[in-house]
């Protein structure tokens, strides 16, 4: 699940925070480092499991709806199919999901906001095509769901307030985050049952090296990045450069020297669109420039090889 994209992002803004309120040994840098990466993955999860909570809620409502329709001898025809939906049956026995939930059960005390949300989705006009026809299918089901997250959860400013209280490390992380759930929710098979994989936390061992390697470069040859800048910048003054532009482009330096297999073209691209992101309007064409002149002088020198 954690990309390389997510990664990179990671590294610059441990980068900032370590900038802002002075350097740490590299040991307990890297430490809190991979501590973030955990935490999006527990973002991840806990997005899935919100899904699973607002399901709950339904299916409770339903049911005080249906025990109130029999007391007061009213008719029964509340519709349900919404709380039988296939896809949610399968989430909800997940194995992974079920595993997280037994030591994370992070939504138990939000009830008033999945109430909210079960509310919400009952209103939105693709829920009440669903509702008013027939049976259906499992990809119906899904589909369902998929069009709940990306409209009502991917930007929802009340969900973005609950998850900054309990987390500080997912401030940035949902944008990326969400479209893991989607492609989770995508990936989901009737045929996998409650063993459905989720994404693993890494691709695989490259990603996690990857991970690695480059925070240590960033951290540990900091200077020596810094050097090539103050070599490019002429007659400005290195310390007048905004200082996110100074980390992303340290940074992207840390990843040109450090990794020969990847296209310079692409360490370029990816810290440029960090940069559009993270700091000034101009910081991203600025960025592109600096490091296409820096990484075009280490190559001239023989000093990286680069396709």
């Amino acid at each position: 699940m954690i990309n390389r994209e997510l990664i990179r992002i990671k590294v610059v803004q441990l980068a900032y925070a370590s900038y802002q309120s002075g350097y740490k040994s590299l040991e307990e840098s890297e430490k809190e480092f991979l501590f973030s990466l955990d935490k999006a993955y527990e973002l991840y999860h806990t997005l899935l499991l919100l899904m699973v909570s607002i399901d709950y809620m339904a299916r409770r409502m339903v049911e005080m709806e249906v025990n109130r329709a029999h007391r007061l001898h009213l008719r029964d025809d509340i519709p349900t199919k919404f709380v039988n939906n296939r896809f949610m049956a399968q989430l909800r026995s997940n194995d992974q999901l079920c595993s997280f939930q037994q030591k994370n059960n992070v939504w138990a005390d939000e009830e008033d906001f999945l109430r909210r949300m079960y509310k919400r989705i009952l209103e939105q006009p693709f829920y009440k095509e669903y509702a008013q026809s027939g049976p259906g299918s499992y990809d119906e089901d899904r589909e369902v769901w998929r069009k709940i997250y990306r409209q009502l959860i991917c930007d929802n400013d009340e969900l973005d307030e609950i998850l900054e209280e309990r987390s500080l490390y997912w401030n940035d992380d949902k944008a990326i985050v969400d479209t893991f759930v989607l492609k989770t929710i995508r990936r989901f098979d009737a045929g996998q049952g409650p063993w459905q994989p989720l994404l693993p936390e890494f691709k695989d061992d490259a990603d996690r090296e990857f991970a690695v390697k480059l925070f240590r470069a960033a951290i540990q040859n900091r200077d020596y990045y810094l050097k090539l800048i103050s070599e490019r910048t002429q007659n400005w003054d290195v310390n007048r450069l905004c200082t996110m532009d100074l980390l992303i482009m340290q940074i992207a330096l840390a990843e040109i020297t450090s990794f020969p297999e990847i296209p310079l073209n692409v360490s370029i691209n990816e810290y440029v669109e960090i940069a559009k992101a993270y700091s000034t309007p101009r910081s991203g064409s600025f960025i592109n420039g600096m490091l296409d002149t820096i990484a075009k002088r280490l190559i001239a020198d023989g000093i990286i090889e680069k396709s």
